[in-house]
């Protein structure tokens, strides 16, 4: 798959089959599209999409998103995909009418044989434009429109959003579902305060690769990762550890029957299932119990399900 990040660095001389939109989690929704994209052998295949998310650039708030823009690439990467645009989105670009965004664009700058988007797309300045003025547009500049129906859209009922909730909310299993994938986060091992080796469970203190990447909410989960080629189980916190009086959030990854110096490393960490929420515990004894409660969960959901 090749990447372009900018609308005008791609050329071809082949006719290309478009989608776009800004795919975000690229859940079961977006490969029901992408696997109508892929289905067109005549021509080069190709995805636009967007970053910043344009909700960052139009709305006000701290908007975060299920994927960044290496895990979206990815995930793209294993549909077959063969050409990814990932275009910056700003005020000036919004601006742009949808007839200058037909033609500029799809017509003059992607060769468009056929565009797939769904039935309740919204396009151009103000997002004035809708399905049918693409129908209109695909007649006049001679591509053709295939609209995803309503009803397929409805057979999967999933969105972006509803998947941002289910992870806001701590329900990891309810947006794997949706996603038809394990939610993932990338980040480098740093650094922590070694709490967890005075009572016998170090941890992985990750740190982020991308601010606006989503966490799920602060709880203890059910985890696994690949380091060397070795697949690990695990189980995460979450959250602030008030047991011993912080307040910083934190994310920190206790590996089963691992301890090697993985520091500075860059992991994926693959989340399964929430054991429980956070709690405050009355001293260290109390919390090592409750975790060795957690390491028995986790060890029997990896016999169960490994």
């Amino acid at each position: 798959m090749k990447i372009y990040h900018n609308i005008f660095d791609f050329s071809t001389q082949k006719k290309t089959v478009v989608t776009l939109g800004t795919f975000d989690g690229v859940h079961l929704g977006h490969t029901k599209i992408l696997e109508k994209l892929n289905s067109n052998p005549n021509a080069e295949t190709l995805v636009l999409t967007f970053f910043p998310h344009p909700r960052m650039v139009l709305q006000q708030g701290d908007f975060k998103l299920i994927n960044t823009l290496d895990e979206k690439a990815q995930l793209l990467a294993k549909t077959g995909l063969q050409n990814l645009i990932i275009h910056p989105f700003s005020q000036e670009f919004s601006e742009m009418s949808a007839e200058d965004f037909v033609t500029k664009v799809l017509v003059e700058t992607f060769n468009i044989q056929k565009i797939i988007i769904g039935y309740d797309h919204r396009f151009g300045k103000k997002r004035a434009a809708d399905i049918n003025d693409l129908i209109v547009f695909g007649k006049k500049y001679n591509f053709e429109v295939e609209q995803i129906e309503a009803q397929e859209i409805n057979d999967i009922s999933i969105s972006s959003t509803k998947i941002r909730n289910a992870i806001n909310e701590g329900e990891i299993e309810l947006a794997n579902k949706y996603l038809g994938y394990h939610f993932f986060f990338t980040g480098i091992v740093v650094e922590g305060k070694k709490l967890g080796r005075t009572i016998n469970f170090p941890t992985a203190n990750i740190s982020l690769s991308e601010n606006y990447k989503l966490v799920p909410a602060q709880g203890v989960y059910i985890v696994k990762s690949e380091i060397k080629g070795k697949v690990l189980h695990g189980m995460m916190n979450i959250g602030t550890n008030p047991t011993v009086g912080e307040n910083h959030q934190t994310i920190e990854v206790h590996f089963l029957n691992f301890n090697e110096n993985i520091y500075n490393q860059e992991i994926q960490i693959s989340v399964l299932k929430k054991i429980r929420h956070q709690e405050k515990f009355s001293s260290l004894d109390a919390l090592k119990q409750q975790l060795e409660q957690d390491r028995d969960v986790t060890e029997n959901y990896f016999k169960l399900n490994d």
